[in-house]
């Protein structure tokens, strides 16, 4: 009987093994938040290694299995046949199944070490420095080189090594970008380092970036996007975040100079501060129209609001208007899984048919409890140090630590309700009558709540801010 059922098991043993194999052998185009791919310096480095590491360990499994085998085979227990020697005290095994090990752990270390220190070495002089700092639950980005902060979306050069200082406001983080680098921890009260080069050939493409280490409750939510782009397309996009917000209070010249980030300029912010609320915008602006998003009965998705006269809609971010002072990654380029897929929740809505007025937002905006959070570079109301910097905030295609796109319909939901958005964060839940999760509490007119018509026209400011 068991030599009927032997064969049987041993197919069994040969069919799971190659479909072991099979599984392996699955390219690593399908899993597009892999690490084992040649899209950076370090990327190539840990992939050349992990292969090596992996043949050694392949090439020791076979040989400790077929000898293992072998012994059982040749030394099974026989009817009628002696007990085999015992090799208990045998100095030139003993000394052999010590040094082939360690021969072994000889071919591991040296490459391990090898790529450790290539890793571990100092950036290159040249690097563009980035400085990211995690907060709960989002990711801060300033470029010093060009005095630029933005929030949640990054941009770096293809072929140019980037350095990148982690910072933390809070608690411990983990920046990764898996398709280009190994991931690095982000720890209160010290400055950590990581650097790779993307690979020249790459261009225009988008990379999903993650928190991993677990740092509370948004954890999971804790996402941005890393935008690879030319040099050419780079320099485009410095030049357009370096500008003043494109609505929003014509700056006097001295304060067309102030920094975007908060931290640059304590005198920059006082002067600002003095200029008191921002003049009204007319309808010949700029930015375009005053009219901005409507809220539709039945908005189709995959509309692409714009920042003035465009509809509320559910569906994808919103696509560069053609104000844009600089390069912005094209979304319709943007491949499935970079795009936000987060659901809303059941039961938060905003009122259908509303119009959007983008002066009437700015207006809105600067006097509500936004200004206190956030800076706005040309809104010299908006000088908030606590939330993202959304001076360009509309050119941005992810918004809530890109948890969702950034179109008028997600936020202006937001605005109403962001802790039943993303449960946890800082912001204050805004929308009038809404309940706010953390603070147990309904919010009133009394308390800063806003009407739907508030949000909208917020809304229609911020996409304007391109």
């Amino acid at each position: 009987m068991t030599r009927i059922h032997r064969p049987r098991r041993l197919a069994l043993l040969a069919l799971a093994g190659v479909a072991a194999l099979a599984l392996a052998a699955c390219s690593s185009a399908d899993y597009p938040n892999s690490i084992f791919t040649k899209n950076s310096d370090t990327n190539t480095d840990i992939g050349h290694l992990f292969n090596r590491l992996f043949l050694f360990g392949t090439i020791v499994f076979v040989l400790v299995e077929a000898l293992l085998l072998y012994v059982i085979m040749k030394f099974r227990r026989k009817p009628d046949h002696p007990e085999p020697e015992h090799v208990h005290g045998n100095t030139t095994l003993e000394v052999l199944w010590t040094a082939i090990p360690a021969v072994i752990l000889i071919f591991i270390a040296v490459p391990t070490v090898r790529t450790i220190f290539r890793t571990q070495a100092k950036a290159r002089p040249n690097a563009l420095t980035v400085e990211v700092i995690g907060h709960q639950w989002w990711w801060e980005f300033r470029y010093p080189e060009y005095k630029i902060t933005t929030a949640n979306e990054l941009y770096i050069p293809a072929g140019r090594t980037v350095n990148f200082e982690l910072k933390t406001a809070d608690v411990i983080h983990s920046f990764w970008i898996p398709a280009l680098s190994g991931k690095r921890d982000v720890m209160p009260n010290h400055t950590n380092f990581i650097w790779f080069t993307p690979d020249s050939a790459l261009g225009a493409q988008v990379w999903n970036g993650h928190c991993a280490e677990y740092c509370g409750t948004s954890h999971a939510n804790m996402k941005f996007r890393a935008y690879t782009v030319t040099a050419e397309q780079f320099d485009s996009w410095v030049r357009g975040q370096q500008a003043v917000a494109a609505f929003g209070a014509a700056p006097s010249p001295a304060q067309s100079a102030a920094p975007t980030s908060p931290g640059d300029s304590a005198a920059a912010r006082a002067t600002a501060s003095q200029a008191g609320a921002p003049a009204a915008v007319t309808p010949s602006s700029a930015a375009g129209s005053q009219q901005a998003p409507t809220v539709p009965a039945g908005a189709a998705p995959g509309a692409a609001p714009g920042a003035a006269g465009a509809q509320l809609a559910a569906g994808t971010p919103n696509a560069p208007a053609a104000t844009t002072a600089g390069y912005v990654f094209p979304v319709e380029n943007m491949p499935l899984h970079t795009r936000p897929q987060t659901p809303t929740p059941d039961g938060l809505s905003i009122a259908a048919g509303l119009q959007g007025d983008a002066t009437r937002g700015q207006q809105v905006y600067s006097r509500s409890a936004c200004i206190g959070c956030h800076f706005i570079n040309g809104n010299p109301s908006s000088m908030g140090q606590l939330g993202p910097n959304l001076t360009h905030v509309g050119s941005r295609h992810t918004i809530a630590g890109g948890l969702f796109p950034n179109d008028a319909r997600h936020l202006a939901l937001w605005i109403k309700n962001a802790r039943w958005m993303k449960p946890g964060v800082s912001m204050p839940t805004l929308g009038l009558n809404q309940r706010d999760p953390i603070m147990k509490s309904t919010v009133t007119k009394a308390t800063g709540g806003l009407s739907d018509q508030e949000i909208v026209d917020i809304v229609a400011y911020l996409q304007a801010l391109k």
